[in-house]
């Protein structure tokens, strides 16, 4: 086998990863592969015979791509400064199944924490999710933002606070997720409001994306009566949902005609849920790998 053949295959080993560490650095899809293809091409022009650790070379190398994209969004971006922005979500059926996808969320790196995520600046950003989720050492980690290893590892400090407040850990038992979700629809759909308060943690945070093309659907809500107004409000889009994993947790997805209307993830707590992150831009939807629907 030539050199450039195996040098591609080596890799393909480590794209699942690197696309893992690019959603987690990004919240977008498509921006996780074009920042996997880039590092690909970086790899291409490269002395391969130099680099000692393939997988930490390209780990470093797509990291140093994403911060700077995400130094150059606040450019791209065309929304709204004050309008909710929900990450890309990943969805699966109920059981899971698809490997690859598991592989992008694994850890329970939910929509709520992507959201925090992308309320830091680019270096904490990079420095928390290289060193806590991939457990790369501050010392390759400071190359990248231009700091010491001291300083990175503050970085990663502030970032790690902020999570932990921001982005409260689901119920691991994806059985007790459904079923306050499942409850939660079924007290919409049956109009009892009292139930559905019942259902929400005292301080549940609902963010809606609807994009450019939906404005009217973004909101940022918080508090249970809030939150239990809303969802009272869309209670006759109750025939429409069909339970899917988002992000590995329990959410749904609704679609009318065969075509995507939203998708919705829940953070369940103590039997409550604490957040609703929903993404119903039609544009960023039709991007979207999902589940066959179908009806």
């Amino acid at each position: 086998m030539d050199q450039p053949t195996l040098l591609a295959e080596r890799f393909e080993e480590h794209r699942p990863h690197l696309r893992a560490v690019a959603y987690r650095m990004l919240g977008s899809m498509g921006e996780a592969d074009d920042a996997v293809q880039d590092a690909w091409l970086r790899l291409d022009r490269a002395d391969a015979s130099e680099i000692e650790s393939l997988r930490a070379w390209l780990t470093t190398v797509v990291g140093r791509i994403c911060l700077n994209m995400l130094r150059s969004r606040a450019t791209r971006r065309e929304d709204p400064l004050d309008a909710p922005h929900v990450p890309d979500p990943v969805v699966t059926s109920p059981d899971g199944g698809d490997p690859a996808h598991e592989a992008l969320v694994a850890d329970a790196v939910g929509l709520a924490l992507l959201v925090v995520l992308d309320t830091l600046p680019p270096a904490e950003r990079l420095a928390y999710v290289l060193h806590d989720m991939f457990a790369v050492p501050f010392e390759d980690i400071a190359p990248i933002v231009e700091r010491s290893p001291a300083a990175a590892r503050q970085l990663a400090s502030r970032a790690r606070r902020r999570v932990r407040t921001g982005a409260p850990e689901p119920d691991p038992d994806r059985s007790r997720q459904r079923k306050v979700v499942d409850a939660f629809f079924a007290a919409s759909h049956a109009g009892n409001f009292e139930a559905l308060l019942g259902l929400l943690a005292p301080d549940v945070v609902l963010r809606a994306d609807g994009g450019a093309l939906r404005p009217g659907a973004s909101a940022f809500v918080q508090g249970a009566a809030a939150v239990a107004g809303r969802a009272w409000t869309y209670r006759k889009l109750s025939p429409y949902v069909r339970p899917v994993l988002v992000n590995g947790v329990a959410g749904v997805l609704v679609a009318r005609d065969g075509e995507p209307f939203s998708i919705m993830a829940f953070t369940v707590r103590d039997d409550r849920i604490v957040a609703i992150d929903a993404l119903s831009d039609p544009e960023r939807l039709r991007a979207l790998e999902l589940p066959a629907l179908s009806g």
